[in-house]
């Protein structure tokens, strides 16, 4: 059965002469056109559309009317937007914020069939019924993407809630573990109790088991009060834990019995405590390696990997890039009365290409970077100034380096430059600067004082 493709176009532009021929009967395609201007959702809707195509004007300014309209339809299907040649930067922002994805004229065969393919697979997949439970069930507005590896992950997560077995998240640093943890926990019945994410990696091996499970009064030097630990704090609730790898052998051990007993005893304790906590744990790192060199217990591993939820890195979902780009964009601060910063076509082709090692995470912050060099105005490549893409480079061409060096290199240049700035925005106001960075004052101070910046230089005059 042919898919549906329902065509809106401007009537005062006479149709794309190819697109009969790029999308033909035979090749699986039935296309019914639509007047823009006489046309609306439902009528879009009674097609049985499974994908639209905006065929916008070569005039610019009609084009970016059309898009615009489009925008405020709630349209049944995933939406392709062909642009005009030449297009500019407010069209392409349009197209961007607008459509699920877009192509410019002149159309090629092959680029075209597998755009149009790819986004039938996603609306058969309904992702706005998926991201639409997330975001009005959870109200989780950082799970953004279309992609559908990334939604079939996101998926499994109603379905992960109800369960009271612990959850193990894979994924690689920044691709937004805790913020599925807190899904999970949010769509269990145990979302009214607390929800304590705990970072193994920052806990000291010798406080690694008081941290944990907490201590009485008089159980060592300096124990002047019963302290409860986090698994005490969690009571009722969800316990997770973050880079679950870092815990040593002999934490593994006390994790495990926790784990299979439900009890715990506090360090002093006389007795053991009854426990009610579901545990999700994560890590960035291989735990079946890990268990076959023995730096990770075999039996805690199958008794945390009940259910799995592996998340993406972002560079298999690049076409998520644009997307997460301009909903940070819209979800940082500006000036009172400032309108987010657009990016220019240049700088949204170098975020696309980038491998995102760092993942949405440093993709996040080449976003607020870059809002703060831009001064309001369209971003461009420069103001990105994304530090791993000098890596990239030295890997690809004939520049040389020791690989640690010039990734110090780089992150101290732009810590640098991007303390500079925020201290001249605000006036040598440290503060203020740290509240923007959303950093603690100490440790933005810290930064400050590292490179030697002065708070009289930046000031004006």
């Amino acid at each position: 059965m042919p898919h549906r493709l329902v065509v809106v176009r401007d009537r005062d532009t006479a149709p794309e002469p190819a697109l009969g021929q790029l999308l033909p009967a035979e090749g699986g395609f039935s296309c019914h056109y639509l007047d823009w201007v006489a046309s609306s959702a439902d009528a879009i809707r009674s097609l049985g559309a499974q994908l639209v195509i905006a065929l916008a004007a070569a005039e610019q300014a009609r084009a970016l009317a059309m898009l615009r309209s489009l925008q405020g339809w709630s349209l049944p299907a995933p939406l392709l937007a062909v642009l005009p040649a030449g297009v500019d930067d407010g069209l392409l922002d349009a197209a961007s914020q607008t459509a699920d994805d877009f192509i410019c004229s002149p159309l090629r065969k092959d680029e075209l069939r597998n755009r149009v393919r790819r986004l039938l697979a996603r609306g058969s997949e309904d992702c706005s019924a998926v991201g639409g439970q997330l975001e009005t069930e959870l109200g989780f507005s950082q799970l953004i993407g279309r992609n559908p590896v990334f939604l079939q992950a996101i998926r499994q997560i109603p379905l992960l809630g109800p369960s009271d077995a612990p959850v193990l998240l894979l994924g690689e640093t920044g691709t937004g573990k805790e913020l599925c943890a807190r899904a999970i926990h949010h769509l269990s019945p145990r979302r009214a109790f607390p929800f304590i994410p705990v970072d193994c990696g920052a806990l000291p091996e010798h406080l690694a088991e008081n941290e944990m499970f907490g201590h009485t009064r008089g159980a060592f030097t300096d124990a002047h009060a019963e302290q409860k630990g986090l698994a005490g704090m969690a009571e009722g609730g969800t316990l997770f834990l973050d880079e679950i790898d870092a815990l040593s052998l002999a934490v593994q051990a006390k994790l495990l019995r926790f784990l299979e007993e439900r009890t715990y005893r506090s360090l002093g304790a006389d007795r053991f405590t009854q426990a009610n906590v579901r545990v999700l744990a994560a890590t960035n790192r291989n735990l079946e390696a890990l268990v076959r060199e023995k730096q990770f217990r075999s039996d805690l591993y199958f008794r945390l990997n009940v259910l799995e939820l592996r998340l993406p890195p972002l560079r298999e979902r690049r076409d998520d890039v644009a997307l997460l780009a301009h909903h940070f964009l819209r979800s940082l601060r500006h000036p009172a009365g400032a309108q987010a910063p657009s990016l220019s076509p240049a700088a949204l082709h170098m975020l696309q290409n980038y491998s995102w090692p760092g993942n949405v995470r440093e993709l996040f912050n080449v976003i607020q970077r870059a809002a703060v060099f831009s001064r309001g105005g369209p971003i461009l490549p420069a103001h990105t100034a994304i530090p791993g893409l000098m890596t990239e480079q030295a890997a690809s061409g004939d520049t040389v380096g020791n690989f640690r060096d010039r990734r110090a290199e780089a992150i101290a240049s732009f810590e640098k430059h991007y303390v500079e700035e925020l201290l001249r925005r605000h006036n040598g106001n440290i503060t203020r600067a740290a509240i923007e960075a959303r950093k603690d004052r100490r440790a933005f101070g810290r930064l400050v004082k590292k490179y030697a910046l002065s708070v009289n230089s930046v000031r004006p005059g």
